[in-house]
């Protein structure tokens, strides 16, 4: 029973810790380029630190939930049952907290830093020979391409529509942490208090 309360907040800060590092390095790298988009692109690294407390909430409730032995008689009446329960609920929250720190981590990874290129006007596949070197610009105004009428999106345009999409598959990362800590929550009601039957 009482390996059940150490998991969740253990895995889920490991968790946490994954995606605040791997999101906050690729916010760095881009604000350098693009400081302005600093503070939009900060959402991985705010979603990845919310995930260490769903497993502080769930370690709090299996910890509360272990009685003491009665002072008197030394009768434990903590079961196997209940302590397998809290064991399983503190794995479910812990490691479903790990997966979505780690999912949250890899797409805010790529996704700031796909905002943060497009904001800046650059590409990271060049067209022509001579631009293999280096980066090609991207012009971010409609200059030329609304003279002929065409569906070209200016760069801001683009910038919002990445940006959307990141936001998108943050929030169902984060939310395989909320479904662990659910199940972990239901799972941490069952319960069976030894000597409550007769034999």
């Amino acid at each position: 029973g009482g390996g059940g309360a150490p998991p969740p907040p253990c895995l889920s800060n490991w968790g946490s810790a994954w995606g605040t590092w791997k999101s906050g390095v690729s916010l760095v790298h881009t604000g350098i380029r693009h400081p302005a988009s600093v503070m939009k692109n900060v959402i991985p690294v705010v979603m990845a630190g919310v995930i260490g407390i769903y497993g502080l909430i769930v370690a709090v409730i299996l910890a509360e939930s272990i009685p003491k032995p009665g002072a008197d008689t030394r009768i434990n009446s903590y079961s196997i049952y209940t302590a397998f329960a809290h064991l399983c609920a503190g794995l479910c929250a812990g490691i479903s907290g790990l997966a979505a720190g780690g999912c949250i981590g890899i797409v805010g990874d790529a996704g700031v830093r796909a905002v943060g290129y497009r904001a800046s006007a650059i590409s990271l596949f060049p067209s022509s020979v001579p631009e293999a070197s280096g980066y090609s610009t991207i012009p971010d105004d409609d200059g030329g391409a609304g003279a002929g009428g065409g569906d070209d999106v200016s760069g801001s345009d683009d910038q919002n529509k990445l940006f959307v999409g990141m936001l998108i598959m943050l929030i169902f990362s984060e939310a395989l942490a909320l479904y662990g800590l659910i199940v972990a929550l239901i799972v941490s009601q069952h319960s069976y208090t030894c000597g409550s039957d007769e034999f």
